[in-house]
């Protein structure tokens, strides 16, 4: 946490910044020692209203000692009143959130009582498999106090209680999406797949009629239905060595993507010609199985699903309110 001289420096750095943290007569209507001395005796102001709910100076002052050093880290003095200015835009952009949060919360009857927040506090503890004394100290080390976390943390569960409410219902990710969530993570990760392949190619001219091209894709047919891995190079099938994405055209890349090893694919017209593909290898994939991945898969589905949801429901909250921004 800086020391307090430093974080005065910086809020007055901002009003003198124009970042209106205290306000300002006509120009010109006080000496220049005066108007220094008023800025340093506003010690509190409103920066929001929601609803007729006053957001304070100090709660944003506050809320930004975590995050002032990184700002006040730009190289520049233009740019490190621009990244003061965003992150005072930001923390109270988080701030109106909050309060709409906060007064939902008390239309659903939602509460966080102490026992939650030391609950949810052991818990991060316990997984980052520190003692108590080491975790307060990181948390300390974040520039954080005891009171201001456990205070962060109140926020975090009191906006997952009312989601989790609002959400009721409205979120609901079953097998089949995970399954299908999975399916396209095993395609994508197929399309970046090489293949050692052979090939064969039923030609037909540029100028043939109807009935030509017809007679190429009955040969073609002939050879898909005869042919095995083992005799597809008595067919005509020549070695294309290793093919990765981009060494074939689209359309034959695609037919590979869901093929395994000993596959002889049906044939493709490519330009002139009628293709069939047997793909003697493929490089393994690096998806591991979806037992493994399954519950992995539904949180991260879950958390999309919430934050989809709190989006739309700070977006009704914000509609129905009467929010004036002062900062």
């Amino acid at each position: 946490m800086l020391a307090p001289s430093r974080f005065t420096s910086v809020a007055l750095a901002l009003v003198i910044a124009g970042a209106a943290f205290a306000p300002f007569g006509p120009l010109g209507a006080a000496p220049a020692a005066a108007q220094a001395q008023q800025e340093r005796d506003v010690i509190e102001r409103v920066v929001a209203t929601v609803n007729d709910e006053a957001i304070f100076l100090s709660q944003l002052r506050r809320r930004a000692v975590p995050f002032l050093e990184q700002a006040m880290g730009a190289p520049t003095e233009v740019e490190r009143m621009a990244a003061l200015e965003a992150l005072y835009a930001q923390l109270l952009d988080a701030l109106v959130d909050e309060q709409l949060i906060q007064e939902a919360a008390r239309d659903m009857q939602v509460r966080v009582t102490n026992a939650d927040v030391s609950s949810a506090i052991d818990n991060v503890r316990s997984q980052s498999q520190l003692s108590d004394d080491d975790f307060w100290s990181a948390v300390r080390a974040q520039g954080f106090t005891e009171a201001q976390y456990r205070g962060d943390v109140r926020r975090q569960l009191l906006r997952l209680k009312v989601l989790n409410t609002r959400a009721r219902g409205r979120v609901n990710i079953t097998e089949s999406d995970v399954e299908g969530r999975y399916r396209q993570l095993v395609r994508d990760q197929d399309a970046g797949s090489c293949f050692e392949v052979q090939m064969i190619v039923i030609p037909f001219s540029p100028a043939a009629t109807a009935t030509e091209v017809a007679e190429a894709r009955r040969q073609a047919d002939e050879i898909h239905a005869q042919a095995t891995p083992d005799t597809f190079a008595d067919h005509g099938g020549r070695d294309l060595g290793r093919v990765c994405e981009g060494d074939l055209q689209p359309a034959l890349m695609q037919v590979l993507t869901g093929a395994s090893p000993g596959d002889i694919t049906d044939p493709v017209t490519v330009g002139n010609g009628f293709v069939l593909l047997h793909v003697t290898s493929r490089a393994a994939s690096n998806v591991p199985p979806y037992a493994q991945v399954r519950q992995r898969m539904y949180q991260q589905m879950m958390q999309e699903a919430m934050q989809r949801q709190e989006r739309i429901f700070l977006d009704e909250l914000k509609r129905n309110a009467v929010i004036d921004r002062r900062l």
